[in-house]
């Protein structure tokens, strides 16, 4: 950040009075601008008919990540909820129309400044398409998941964890539970 968005003169990075991390502080009015990490909201969108569970992935047509295939989620935007931003990224990636339950995974991956959150959701219908941001959107089970081609450390981490508890459910029972951790790993840097 070099100008002030409220006045337009510089900024220093400083740490202002009463805190403890540098902020970009203007030089003329004392605004100080926070920078907060951004909130990626998506779901789980699955479908489960005669014993087999599909789960809809879509195929990204934007970076990062170009062709790698996701969960349908996105930034959250002003004055909406997480379960609204959910449900406006899986319209949005998938054109799916969802029924959301509870929250499943809440990631923190503070090297990029995020914190990635997937409700659990079922499809009303199989009336999907790929939006904007998706080259392709599909139903796959888990032995079909393209698990080498998947976008992102968080993607993988969410469907592994929900594939885990359904299996955990079908042998003892109960439900799925909700599940937080820290992503460290980066994506594969081979592309």
């Amino acid at each position: 950040m070099k100008f002030c968005s409220e006045c337009a003169h510089p900024v220093e990075l400083t740490i202002p009075a009463g805190d403890n991390r540098p902020r970009y502080v203007c030089t003329q009015c004392t605004a100080i601008h926070y920078q907060n990490p951004k909130m990626v909201l998506g779901s789980i969108p699955v479908w489960e008919r005669d014993g087999q569970l599909q789960v809809l992935l879509c195929r990204r047509a934007i970076e990062p990540r170009y062709g790698y295939w996701t969960l349908p989620a996105g930034f959250m935007e002003n004055n909406e909820t997480t379960s609204e931003a959910a449900m406006r990224e899986t319209v949005e990636e998938a054109g799916a129309h969802i029924e959301l339950g509870p929250l499943f995974t809440l990631m923190n991956v503070a090297r990029v400044h995020q914190v990635h959150m997937f409700y659990l959701a079922t499809l009303r219908d199989l009336d999907f398409a790929p939006g904007e941001e998706s080259l392709d959107v599909q139903m796959f089970t888990e032995e079909q998941i393209p698990w080498n081609d998947l976008a992102f450390p968080t993607i993988r981490t969410t469907l592994e964890l929900f594939f885990a508890d359904r299996a955990r459910m079908r042998a003892s029972g109960g439900g799925y539970g909700f599940h937080t951790q820290d992503i460290t790993k980066p994506m594969r840097s081979d592309v």
